[in-house]
């Protein structure tokens, strides 16, 4: 087969897609290239249906070789592991976008493979995979029907910037990712630095347009170089089966979603299911052998009658309207050793949230490809079993566990403190106690609440809430602080969190073609409303961080000191530094910027290692008085050292107000002397004289004047040692 490009121009990038050259047994494969980033994306579904299962068997998996920047992974067997973070993350974004896209009924194992090869800074490669993903499918015999883009959207000083640079992200309000065809938008993911709804609406709007030519390109590489696709028909259930499932068991349809608490109605639609599959399909009756129909029926009746609810009588599940939010009630405090915690509860869903303070030892180092970094502020987000009443193995994270950990994690992460002004690594922990619909959300709001009871000084308080969208025949339902059964079977989940003023982060998922602009509009001023009576809510229990910390969180306290005294504080080989941690049990971080972070669990050993370093620190003050110690003599004078690492010359004449033949008729080494700063020469070199201090100290007899700086042996035991 012959190699095959398109190239596309989206925003200041030029992206070129190639077939033909690699992987070409894969039934669908594409190189995305953007600048000297290269990503590989491949598609390859099984030729039979895989028999017994009920949803679809997508796998998406995108990862990056560390080769691709350079470099060699620094874990011990020298090779990538397990899928990082960032790595299931864009996985996520992936499959999130192409999932509500296959067939329905379409059952056969299907994966995605996205592998970084190249990597450039400049042109990041998540939205290089999302797009070579739509592209591998559709060059792909994969019945897969729909053409889409990924595209990245920035705003840098009020303009919409499409795939914008690392130095333009950093700078704008606005970073999200999406995915979207012509007609309409699938999946959105991203944060922004409390933006109105109207301006995240034109941001959407905004990449939907910037996407075209990739679309126009992807249909002129199909045409060239594209597979006829795979006979697929959803296989249509067994004759009668629809209707006599709906004489059986509609009357207890409606009955059972008439009840408002989750197990009840769970515990009834189950029992349901029981009773029609032994009803029509046990030995002798008319639908026999039709079980796995049955089941598909009455699971189209639960979606069907659920809509028509809710568009069409005006019903939700519990009888809300479609813009109520269930009780809320929040506290905080309830840990006594955490630092800060919340138990935040909303309906049926509740989160236990706790934030703990750590030093900047407790940062978490982070390997990818763009070299090493350490994260400073952490959300982990977990769903045990018994939060649905479910028995099930407990094991690590898992992707959905990663991707609502950091859809919290943005929402809150621009309203903290810079840190300079709070110098501590921060980490929140949301346990999902219950769950009926939007835990992460709880996580946002819980979370919040923890980093206030915590004392960490965020900027504004933020809530998150879930929406739902139901379109039926032509009937519109908006629906805020949606249940599970309501995402479950909805047409748009969208998560929206913020502060009062704005949008801080936002994750949206649309099964649906036609959510024009006034449904996006309409569904983020109705979060927004939401939003809002949550934060009141939120606000009763505390309306702002605490003025302290907790006692059992360290003590972190920040100094600066001259760039040229850090080799001072460490020492040689770090000796100085490492005296200083042994004595007082605190922990020193010096940056190069001479700003110094003193941690310890208690006040005490900070106080203690901040004095120990300003006497290793400070400066001679020209005019000012030291008690200090005589170090050496000589004919001409003697070397006072007026604090540790410090001194300077007392000359002979300067020693009294009358005549001195030789020093030792006056100083011997170890006196403790008073002396004054005379002048500070350009070279650093101090002249002292014990002449003035002893006049100025009898002008001021009468204890009043000015009193000595505390030679090292009269310094407290700290600052001595």
């Amino acid at each position: 087969m012959e190699a095959k490009s398109v190239t596309a121009q989206i925003g200041n990038q030029s992206i070129t897609i190639e077939t033909g050259r690699m992987a070409k047994q894969a039934d669908g494969s594409v190189v995305v290239r953007a600048g000297d980033s290269v990503v590989l994306v491949t598609a390859v579904s099984a030729k039979e249906k895989r028999e017994g299962l009920d949803f679809f068997p997508l796998t998406v998996d995108y990862q990056e070789r560390l080769s691709a920047a350079g470099r060699i992974p620094g874990s011990f067997f020298r090779r990538e592991g397990r899928l990082t973070e960032r790595e299931t993350l864009i996985s996520r974004l992936i499959d999130r976008s192409c999932r509500p896209l296959f067939p329905e009924g379409y059952q056969h194992e299907t994966q995605i493979i996205a592998t970084v090869f190249s990597a450039d800074n400049q042109y990041d490669t998540d939205v290089l995979a999302l797009t070579g993903a739509s592209f591998a499918l559709a060059l792909s015999d994969i019945p897969f029907p729909f053409a889409f883009a990924g595209v990245r959207v920035g705003r840098v000083g009020g303009k919409f910037i499409a795939d914008p640079s690392e130095t333009e992200r950093e700078q704008g309000d606005v970073d999200v990712v999406m995915a979207a065809s012509r007609d309409a938008i699938f999946m959105v993911e991203g944060g922004a630095k409390e933006i109105d709804e109207n301006t995240m609406v034109e941001a959407l709007l905004f990449g939907q347009r910037a996407i075209e030519q990739l679309l126009d390109k992807q249909e002129e590489l199909r045409r060239a170089a594209g597979k006829e696709k795979r006979a697929f028909e959803k296989v249509p259930l067994a004759e009668r089966v629809p209707q006599r499932v709906r004489e059986a068991v509609f009357e207890r349809v409606r009955e059972a979603y008439a009840q408002n608490v989750k197990h009840e109605r769970y515990g009834r639609l189950s029992q349901i299911k029981k009773d029609v599959v032994a009803q029509l399909c046990g030995e002798g009756a008319e639908l026999c052998g039709h079980e796995k129909d049955v089941k598909q029926a009455l699971e189209d009746l639960k979606y069907e009658y659920m809509r028509r609810m809710i568009t069409h009588e005006g019903r939700r599940i519990g009888g809300r309207r479609t813009d109520e939010i269930r009780a809320i009630s929040c506290q905080v405090g309830l840990l006594p050793r955490a630092h800060g915690s919340a138990l935040f509860t909303r309906g049926e869903t509740q989160a236990l949230v706790t934030t703990t303070l750590g030093t900047s030892e407790d940062e978490q180092r982070m390997e990818s490809l763009k070299g090493q970094s350490f994260r400073k502020f952490m959300l982990h987000y977990n769903f045990p079993p018994y939060s649905v009443g479910e028995v099930k193995p407990l094991r690590g994270a898992g992707r959905r566990e990663i991707g609502h950990g950091m859809l919290a994690e943005r929402a809150l992460r621009s309203m903290l403190p810079a840190d300079d002004k709070f110098p501590y690594t921060i980490r929140v922990v949301s346990d999902i106690l219950e769950s009926n619909g939007s835990s992460s959300m709880a996580t946002v709001c819980g979370g919040c609440l923890a980093l206030m009871d915590a004392g960490v000084p965020i900027s504004a308080p933020v809530a998150g809430i879930a929406m739902g969208l139901i379109k039926e025949e032509g009937r519109i339902a908006i629906l805020s602080d949606i249940l599970g059964d309501e995402d479950h079977l909805g047409d748009m989940d969208f998560k929206v969190c913020g502060t009062a003023k704005g949008i801080t982060s936002i994750q949206m998922d649309i099964k649906i073609t036609g959510v024009d602009k006034q449904i996006l509009t309409d569904a983020l001023n109705q979060a927004r409303a939401g939003r809002l009576h949550i934060l009141s809510e939120m606000a009763k229990a505390i309306e702002k961080p605490r003025a302290d910390i907790s006692k059992y969180a360290p003590k972190i306290t920040t100094i600066r000191i001259p760039v040229s005294r850090i080799k001072d504080v460490i020492g040689p080989g770090g000796k100085v530094i490492k005296d200083i941690i042994a004595r007082t049990g605190a922990t020193i971080d010096i940056e190069d910027d001479g700003s110094v972070a003193i941690a310890s669990p208690s006040s005490e050993g900070v106080d203690q290692a901040i004095k120990m370093i300003r006497a290793l620190t400070q400066e001679a003050e020209v005019g000012k008085t030291y008690l200090g110690t005589v170090r050496r003599i000589m004919e001409f004078g003697a070397f006072v050292e007026i604090f540790p690492g410090t001194d300077g010359l007392v000359h002979i004449s300067d020693l009294a107000s009358t005549r001195v033949k030789k020093v030792e008729d006056v100083l011997k080494e170890g006196d403790e002397v008073l002396v004054k700063v005379v002048s500070v020469d350009r070279s650093g070199k101090i002249r002292l004289s014990r002449k003035e201090a002893l006049a100025e100290q009898a002008a001021h007899g009468d204890g009043k004047g000015q009193q000595p700086a505390p030679a090292p042996s009269q310094q407290t035991p700290a600052a001595k040692a």
